[in-house]
């Protein structure tokens, strides 16, 4: 908060997310759009594990935002499950992006009319057990997407937009890396996902507390993406001012 400015936000009520905390996302959108000063036509939503690579510029055009397409994003494959929030009179189950909040670039416009019906879909379907059950934990990214469709908004698919170590091995002109997924690898550079690696880096080893300084880099033969990744989270936590007392407490 010190290095951001930050707004900051209520909690949904007591239970209401029932230990799901991401429900809490579009509701703290709500509440920012209504009561903060934002003077920009256009919003960038991202997360605390995304590091940005390259200049990012405005990739939505007028009305229509960029988006991420997400491989595990299908709502063609849960029609059944889909067709309870978006009725078939509204148009077909391929109107609705394979996309989840973030990241996304939207004129602010449009993320206020969105945002009070991504709230709304999102508990409904936390309240349906067998959409629970199949969307887990990424309903809420399939809650932003059928919201958007709701609302006649179609997102501008860019795969530029993000990349995922270790899955995507280089950066190049790609934007933003997402560090989601645990990097693990032997001393030969040979990735052991799923296994506990001899080199690894994965944000699940951190959840007491933030990385330390000069975190090793991964051994030869590693992909670029990966060497990337770690090489700016040092440069992050040599500049960041009091980062060692964040640390010690």
């Amino acid at each position: 908060m010190d290095e951001i400015p930050t707004f900051v936000v209520d909690p949904l009520p007591e239970g209401l997310d029932r230990g799901y905390v991401v429900l809490n996302r579009p509701w703290a959108f709500v509440q920012w759009l209504e009561k903060a000063t934002i003077e920009e036509e256009y919003i960038l939503m991202a997360e605390p594990d995304h590091i940005f690579a390259n200049p990012l510029p405005n990739l939505a055009h007028g009305d229509n935002p960029a988006g991420f397409p997400f491989f595990y994003i299908k709502p063609t494959e849960h029609k059944k499950i889909v067709r309870k929030f978006y009725p078939e009179e509204k148009g077909p189950v391929t109107d609705i992006d394979p996309i989840g909040n973030s990241p996304v670039i939207i004129k602010k416009s449009l993320l206020e009319e969105i945002s009070p019906t991504w709230v709304n879909v999102s508990l409904r379907m936390k309240d349906d057990p067998e959409t629970d059950k199949a969307f887990g934990w990424v309903l809420e990214m399939y809650a932003y997407a059928v919201a958007s469709a709701l609302h006649g908004v179609r997102h501008i698919l860019r795969k530029d937009f993000m990349l995922q170590p270790p899955w995507d091995l280089e950066v190049g002109k790609r934007f933003i890396i997402h560090y989601t997924y645990g990097c693990d690898y032997n001393m030969k550079g040979e990735l052991t996902y799923g296994k506990i690696g001899e080199w690894r880096f994965d944000k699940r080893s951190h959840l007491s507390g933030p990385p330390p300084k000069n975190l090793s880099l991964p051994p030869p033969g590693v992909p670029e993406s990966v060497v990337r990744l770690v090489t700016m989270v040092n440069e992050a936590t040599a500049n960041i001012p009091g980062w060692d007392s964040l640390n010690s407490g």
